[in-house]
């Protein structure tokens, strides 16, 4: 069983997730696309699993994973792809085989392997990428087991660890700060940008409950989807000098070279409003200037602050790494019993049915005529013995064979 797992893994590491991104399959594509590629190669299984900054393709197989295989792969699974693609991706590709590819996808799962350590989506994602295969028949009894206690691998390190603690994300990190001020619900948030910073801090404001949102982005085009999604109204940039309805939030995330909010932008959007507002700016260099702290009563979360927590945290997390790699090595031992164990049963499946047939000839052919000399008390009493010998007779070689694997 083990012999025949393997991965084949691009992840940040070794390619540009703009990269990755081209190997992405729609979820309502994959069935047909998956069937075909293990029909043409002879593939016993396969899970895929896709994210923002990884694709793998988790494998059962007799076949060496080499660059002839990896070539054929491509080619079979990604029919648009040209010649030059194909060959840039076999080369690019890392490679898991047997053991290494189980505990690659241990780390995987429990996070060591992220971009973000630590980051709990990831298990998720992989449970959601078996069960999509299980779903559509492409995977069997060996990637159930390497699943099962991959999951299994990565519960634990979630709740024996601290690799999850303390957010080490901008926007969770900010969002974090912003409860601590117990900002109401219908609080007004004015969104600078619509960038993927800012979407994500306004998808994540939204979540929790705020629901007023107004957005300026240099071009409007791009700022509707956002605004239509949270239900918000959308501004291009040139107008926000103009704009006059107030805010208790304001957020900003532009790649600007200088500035987008100095003194005098701010005392107008202000409108008066002599309360104290809260500004979250997560641009590098800063969208607000100093001076609207300076004259103005603000309550700032500003980059600089945000990054030195993320970094703190990530230290935190990134101490936790020893203690995760002890739990993989435990899971590592397990899954070769259990492989083991599994080896096991399905070599002694037909062992039940070879006793069955010994006894059905021993009755009705060897020993037919002694039987039929038999009373009735005495021909139910032999089959009592011969019933309980039966059953020992399948037991007993599974127990020994337990044994002998395990001691060795």
């Amino acid at each position: 069983m083990i012999k025949q797992i393997h991965s084949i893994a691009f992840t940040h590491r070794n390619l540009d997730v703009r990269k990755i991104g081209r190997l992405h399959i729609e979820v309502d594509k994959q069935q047909a696309r998956f069937v075909q590629l293990k029909k043409a190669l002879g593939l016993d299984e396969i899970v895929f699993l896709s994210t923002c900054n990884r694709v793998e393709y988790f494998l059962v197989t007799n076949s060496p994973v080499n660059q002839s295989f990896l070539h054929n792969f491509f080619t079979e699974l990604y029919p648009d792809m040209d010649a030059e693609s194909t060959a840039y991706y076999s080369d690019k590709a890392e490679i898991y085989d047997r053991m290494d590819a189980v505990v690659h996808l241990f780390k995987v799962a429990s996070s060591i392997d992220s971009l973000v350590v630590g980051e709990r989506e990831i298990i998720t994602q992989v449970r959601q990428a078996y069960e999509q295969a299980k779903e559509m028949d492409l995977c069997g009894d060996t990637m159930r087991i390497l699943f099962k206690e991959t999951i299994l691998t990565a519960k634990r390190v979630y709740s024996e660890t601290k690799i999850s603690e303390r957010p080490v994300s901008v926007v969770s990190i900010a969002y974090q700060q912003l409860q601590k001020m117990e900002v109401p619900n219908d609080a007004r948030v004015l969104v600078i940008g619509t960038g993927v910073t800012n979407t994500a801090m306004a998808r994540f404001l939204k979540k929790h409950g705020m629901t007023k949102f107004t957005f300026f982005n240099r071009t409007l085009e791009n700022a509707l989807p956002l605004a239509g999604e949270l239900a918000g109204r959308a501004f291009p940039l040139s107008e926000l000098e103009n704009y006059s309805e107030g805010f208790d939030i304001l957020v900003s995330c532009t790649g600007a070279e200088n500035t987008i909010v100095d003194a005098a932008l701010y005392e107008k959007l202000l409108q008066g409003d002599p309360d104290k507002k809260i500004t979250i700016d997560l641009a590098l260099p800063n969208d607000i200037a100093d001076e609207v702290h300076t004259r103005f009563a603000t309550r700032s979360i500003s980059i600089n602050t945000l990054q030195k927590i993320s970094e703190d945290n990530l230290l935190i997390r990134s101490n936790e790494i020893e203690h995760v790699e002890n739990i993989i090595e435990e899971a590592r031992a397990s899954f070769i019993n259990a492989a083991k164990m599994r080896t096991i049963e399905v070599a002694m499946r037909p062992v039940p049915q070879m006793v069955k047939e010994i006894k059905a000839t021993a009755f009705n052919d060897v020993f037919k005529n002694e039987l039929q000399q038999l009373d009735s008390d005495s021909l139910e009493l032999l089959e009592k013995v011969v019933g309980y010998m039966e059953k020992k007779y399948m037991s007993m070689p599974m127990l020994m064979a337990k044994e002998i694997l395990f001691k060795s």
